[in-house]
């Protein structure tokens, strides 16, 4: 028995170790979150509450199918496992982000209905609801997006900048 429980620590350790010290603080920020009523474990009440809490209520359906992931209770280990499964495609390292945006940016600036047409275009298509919510992050001036804003919400900042 004890053995077993020696190769499950090893195993959340491991899940750990795929992620940067940066990382797991966020997704440690992001746990406190998500689990509304505090008890350590991510339910489909603490989903629905904290979906609501940020203007985009989810159904029980909804709810349920994201618990629904994870082949237990979602403690933070479990969550971490659940990010590192999603995330086994890859993820793109912010120079690349940072330069797929620049391929839409003139003088600083990205037209809005061209990025928009293309976020439903191309690639991982996005609903015009999706885009409407992204584009209220954005800062936009006549019709154009401020590229470097655009830029700095979607990489993380490095280490010291704030």
């Amino acid at each position: 028995m004890p053995k077993d429980t020696k190769k499950a620590k090893k195993s959340g350790s491991n899940i750990f170790a795929l992620f940067s010290q940066k990382q797991i603080q966020e997704f440690k920020e992001a746990f406190g979150i998500i689990d509304v009523d505090k008890d350590g474990i991510i339910t489909q009440n603490d989903l629905k509450a904290a979906f609501a809490a940020i203007g985009r209520p989810v159904s029980d359906a909804e709810a349920n199918n994201m618990v629904g992931e994870a082949p237990g209770p979602i403690n933070f280990t479990q969550m971490v496992t659940l990010f590192a499964e999603k995330m086994a495609g890859g993820t793109d390292d912010d120079d690349v982000i940072v330069r797929s945006f620049e391929a839409f940016e003139i003088n600083g600036q990205i037209d809005c209905e061209m990025f928009r047409h293309s976020l439903m275009t191309w690639g991982e298509k996005f609903s015009g609801s999706e885009i409407d919510d992204a584009f209220g992050e954005f800062k936009i001036d006549g019709g154009m997006i401020d590229a470097e804003h655009l830029k700095s919400l979607m990489v993380a900042k490095k280490e010291g900048e704030e």
